[in-house]
């Protein structure tokens, strides 16, 4: 938490740790040179690509966004499949994700979106091969979205949609000073704002909590009924954990313990508190349901204003048309 506070001005910590973002900048900028001049290849795939990602690092919310535009493109005819790298999966080579994946093979993201939107997926560290893998397996499929990958730039995209939370730029350094993975402003197709109060223009996708609570067997229990209850613990291994257990006060659930965890966390050997409610992210459930579960999982809603919709799909028919059925 300490790096997350120095992250949002250029205090002394910040200050200390700036010489170190020259290197890495250095070495970003090396690497577009190298994909702009040729020397490194960048490779197309048969297929339109939707790139959704962030230059900024973690917990702005890139997952709720990929959810939220694959179902869209469902929902006007695209035939769509999903490409990831998987962070923090155990595994390293590219597989299927599919209903009954285990998240720790496949990652806890990549699972998440598949559930959600039952599209086809493919987790690989190299997306170009994950998504010929995928058009290999599903020869039906009109267009990829990639979960992340902004930076992969081995991988061509036809729209690059970057995602921001209420941090903005933070101080607008670079890894390890500040929040940024490259340098903003760059080019990119639509900007994205998941806080409530955007830093700068782009489209409003306010992020909140759904009304229920979801067990394993799709148990349903309204948060209203959690509101003031005793007994309850919070658990979020999450890039902003703190976020979720603010949202829950919101509606008005007072944990009287709240457990952060590392983003992607594992959960094996973790043991749940006794005689209690346990409550955490949809991110975390499929890996904490195996040692908890009678835990409680709330989903998170996105809701992208219409406008945001709309700039996608005239960013699609400008360049393709609307290759559906």
């Amino acid at each position: 938490m300490g790096l997350q506070r120095a992250w949002t001005r250029r205090g002394p910590l910040a200050c200390l740790l700036w010489p170190l973002s020259l290197p890495f900048g250095l070495l970003a900028a090396l690497r577009r040179a190298a994909y702009a001049c040729g020397w490194l290849r960048s490779q197309r795939v048969a297929v339109p690509v939707v790139v959704v990602g962030n230059v900024v690092a973690g917990g702005a919310g890139k997952t709720p966004v990929v959810i939220a535009v694959v179902r869209h493109l469902q929902s006007r005819g695209w035939r769509v499949g999903v490409v990831s790298r998987g962070h923090g999966r155990r595994t390293d080579d590219g597989r299927p994700v599919i209903a009954t994946s285990d998240p720790r093979d496949v990652g806890d993201e990549p699972l998440l979106i598949h559930q959600a939107t039952g599209a086809p997926m493919q987790v690989d560290r190299d997306r170009v091969a994950a998504a010929r893998t995928l058009l290999a397996r599903e020869p039906g499929l009109q267009l990829i979205v990639s979960d992340d990958g902004l930076q992969h730039l081995a991988l061509q995209r036809d729209v690059e949609i970057c995602v921001f939370d209420d941090r903005g730029i933070g101080n607008g350094w670079l890894l390890p000073a500040g929040t940024l993975r490259e340098p903003w402003p760059r080019r990119c197709d639509i900007v994205v704002h998941t806080g409530r109060q955007p830093a700068f223009a782009g489209f409003h996708a306010p992020r909140r909590l759904d009304d229920h609570a979801i067990g394993r067997e799709g148990r349903r229990v309204p948060l209203a009924d959690l509101a003031g209850q005793g007994g309850i613990v919070a658990v979020a291994g999450i890039a902003q954990p703190q976020r979720f257990f603010e949202m829950l006060a919101e509606r008005g659930v007072r944990p009287h313990a709240c457990i952060a965890l590392p983003d992607h966390h594992d959960f094996d050997g973790w043991q749940p508190p006794a005689h209690t409610t346990l409550l955490c992210t949809e991110k975390d459930a499929a890996k904490l349901w195996r040692v908890a579960p009678d835990a409680l999982a709330v989903p998170l809603l996105l809701a992208p204003e219409p406008a945001f919709f709309s700039a996608l799909d005239a960013q699609l028919s400008s360049r393709h048309g609307h290759q559906a059925a």
